[in-house]
Parts: C-alpha cells; sequence; structure tokens
C-alpha cells in the first residue's frame, strides 16, 4: 500500500491546530498532572479532548474543576483505543496525539512538534526521546526509542506513544487505532504507517515521560501485553521474534517486571522460549535457528512494552 500525499501545515506563519486526546478510566490519581502538562504548554493552538470511560473515583470531579479549558465526555467505551478513535472524530486538529491518562508532556513539547513538522513536510510523525518515570515522577529509565527504519519495527517498538506526534490525514488515511487490540495498538500504528510507507522521523529531543506504576496495563498484565504484542508481529510480518518470545516466557517463570528492563538469562527461560517459539515460527526453522543464534551471541535484543 502506497500512501497518499501528506498535506503540509498551512504556513509557517499560522500556527496550525494540534488536537489532543486523553483517554482514561479510574484515572483520579494522576490525571489531573496530565491535564496541567498539557494546559501549561506554551504552544497557541492546542484543542484539548478528554474521554471517559464511565470513571467512579473521583476523576470525573477533576474534570469538572477544567471545564472551559478543555473538553470532555463521559461514557462506557470498548477500550482505550475506541476512546481515541471517537476522541479523534471530535476535533479538527492538522496535527494530533493522544496521551494516556498517567503520562505527561514536558515544556515546549507541543511547539517543537510543530516546528518540525514545518521543516520536515514529509514527514507524517514526528517522535522524539523519552522516559520510564515512577508514580512519583522520578525517572527510572530511557525508553529505547531509536532513528526510524521500517525493518526495526519486527522485531522492536521502537517509537515512545505518548512523544509522538501524528499529521491528522496520516492517522485517518490508515484506519486510526485497531480497536481490537488492548494494549499494542500504538505499535500496531507505526507498523501499519511504515508499510503504507510514511515517513517517521525521530528527532534529537525530550517531549514526553511514560508513567510505571502497578496499575499500568503493561505493568499489571505484562503476560497478557506480550503474549498480544507476538501475534501482533505474527499476523503483520509472518515471525514472532525470539526476543520477544524468550521476554513472554521468562516473564511467566519468574515474574520479573519488564516493563523498563531486559529480562534476565535464563536456561530454563531459554529452553521453554525454543520450543514456544519453534511453535509459532514452524514455518521459518532456518530463520528462527539463526535469530536465536543471534540473540545468545549479541543478548536479548529487548523493547519496553507499547
Amino acid at each position: 500500500m502506497l500512501r497518499p500525499p501528506v498535506s503540509p501545515l498551512v504556513s509557517p506563519l499560522v500556527s496550525p491546530l494540534v488536537s489532543i486526546v486523553t483517554p482514561c478510566f479510574n484515572a483520579a490519581r494522576f490525571i489531573e498532572e496530565t491535564i496541567e502538562s498539557v494546559l501549561g504548554q506554551d504552544y497557541p493552538a492546542v484543542e484539548y479532548v478528554v474521554m471517559d470511560g464511565g470513571s467512579d473515583d473521583g476523576t470525573l470531579d477533576i474534570l469538572k474543576r477544567y471545564e472551559g479549558r478543555l473538553r470532555w465526555c463521559s461514557e462506557r467505551d470498548k477500550g482505550q483505543a475506541d476512546a481515541v478513535n471517537r476522541g479523534f472524530e471530535l476535533t479538527r486538529g492538522e496535527v494530533f496525539a493522544f496521551l494516556n491518562a498517567d503520562d505527561i508532556y514536558l515544556p515546549g513539547a507541543v511547539t517543537r512538534a510543530v516546528e518540525e513538522f514545518t521543516r520536515n513536510p514529509e514527514a507524517a510523525v514526528i517522535y522524539s526521546d523519552a522516559w520510564h518515570v515512577d508514580e512519583s515522577g522520578r525517572r527510572l529509565a530511557r525508553y529505547p526509542v531509536e532513528p526510524f527504519e521500517p525493518h526495526r519495527l519486527a522485531r522492536r517498538c521502537i517509537i515512545c506513544q505518548p512523544a509522538a506526534f501524528i499529521r491528522r490525514d496520516a492517522f485517518a488515511a490508515c484506519g486510526g487505532l485497531d480497536a481490537g487490540l488492548r494494549f499494542a495498538m500504538d505499535y500496531d500504528l507505526w507498523i501499519r504507517l511504515a508499510q503504507g510507507k510514511y515517513e517517521l522521523l525521530k528527532i534529537d529531543a525530550e517531549l514526553a515521560h511514560l508513567r510505571l506504576h502497578p496499575d499500568a496495563k503493561t505493568v499489571g498484565q505484562t503476560a497478557a501485553a506480550m503474549r498480544e504484542t507476538i501475534e501482533l508481529l505474527k499476523r503483520h510480518y509472518g515471525y514472532a521474534p525470539f526476543n520477544w518470545v524468550y521476554g513472554y516466557v521468562h516473564h511467566r517463570l519468574s515474574g520479573q517486571a519488564l516493563a523498563a528492563s531486559r529480562p534476565r538469562r535464563s536456561v530454563a527461560s531459554a529452553g521453554s522460549a525454543l520450543a514456544v517459539g519453534l511453535g509459532y515460527n514452524w514455518r521459518h526453522p532456518i530463520r528462527f535457528y539463526r535469530d536465536v543464534r543471534a540473540s545468545a551471541r549479541e543478548g536479548i535484543a529487548w523493547a519496553s512494552q507499547p
């Protein structure tokens, strides 16, 4: 599939509208900091919509305090991806982003993203470096962001979602997020944009923090998130990389948290991963054998959950 042409921003002299959607459900612990990180941006044309899934923990009380500064609605949805897609339909900005209710933008993030779109009219996505932070906002580790090359996505999610901004026409042309996915919807979006021949551009900046805490889906439901990612890669590329299979098996056997760390080496995990990986890749035994050898030689090339 070849991409349709990307529309340039209207003019460097005009501030194009940037639409930001936050999906949330029972997010009272963190959402106020997320909101403040959006409303505190120095960019003059931000449209902000919060899509709440029917919270009953005090989230709505917080949203009501911001009426007039953002739009929000609260109704049951089909999950995070569905909420983002419905929020997108309520917006009109030339640049679009979605920011989860526990993540935050760093100061100047929106301005920098628009400046880079203006400098790079062919780019459909602008993304940057980012940090994992803990519940208090303390930096833990860098997200393993990498310069964009399409083949890298077959093994790692090299783009940190909260640090990514997307041209509206590109998001719409690829059909938005896959509402059937619970965890890897952003990884799937990057893959589909890459397969559509869109340009995704990494810039030298830090635009966002990605928060890790026990209630985060990819922390509390790591095994399910990794299994969905493996199946996603198998669907897109016809192959399940050994690094993801090993991480999944190792987490199941050891319980090691993997959101911001590499899985430890383990003979038991390696043996089980060989069996599971061959099950996924029985049509590609030679490729899988080479993949295992390369992983053993170089170490598990790990990337955090999307």
